[in-house]
């Protein structure tokens, strides 16, 4: 009687194990596709290239004096994520010593699921918000060597293959740039 009983439970815990081994496989894939496709990582936006166009120094008035520049900037948003990011008009602004001396729109589009989306970006750069007590501006100019310092929040949203987990995400880019008024080229060019 002993064994009868024994081999019924052997037969009955036999018969239920690949039903609870085929569970634990689907559970845990449905868990490793949660994870890695619907949780969203950080975007990545920067300034890959900027090109000097048109660029005019005014340094004979030492009280005060100006620059014009048109700048067009090469700017990237990289999505590391799975699903594709569709992002709306934005604005670059850059900024000379604190000052706001230009800003540029970054149109609306979309960078597709792992991988990067570059756009150009036009900025006409005007030093008439520049304070006319700095003496800095005086140096700068003289010395051939402008710095820029060039910012952009890129916000939008995350789109999953599932339409309801879009997320709002952001992506934040400031760089640093050096201008040889000089030669107009950019030196020290920092993301």
């Amino acid at each position: 009687m002993g064994i009868d009983r024994l081999l019924k439970t052997y037969l009955a815990n036999k018969s239920n194990s690949p039903g609870l081994c085929c569970g634990s496989c689907i559970s845990t894939i449905i868990i490793l596709i949660v994870v890695l496709v619907l949780s969203s990582r950080s975007l990545k936006a920067r300034v890959v290239s900027v090109i000097v166009e048109d660029l005019s120094i005014n340094s004979s008035s030492s009280s005060s004096p100006s620059f014009n520049m048109k700048l067009t900037a090469l700017v990237s948003v990289k999505n590391i994520n799975f699903g594709g990011f569709r992002f709306h008009n934005s604005t670059m602004t850059i900024f000379y010593r604190g000052f706001d001396v230009g800003e540029g729109i970054v149109m609306k589009g979309y960078a597709k699921g792992r991988s990067t989306g570059k756009f150009n970006v036009t900025v006409n750069l005007n030093s008439a918000n520049v304070s006319t007590n700095s003496t800095n501006s005086v140096g700068d100019l003289s010395s051939g060597i402008l710095t820029l310092n060039s910012q952009a929040k890129v916000k939008g949203e995350l789109h999953n293959f599932i339409l309801f987990f879009n997320k709002k995400k952001s992506a934040d880019m400031n760089c640093i740039m050096n201008v040889n008024t000089t030669s107009k080229a950019i030196q020290n060019f920092k993301c």
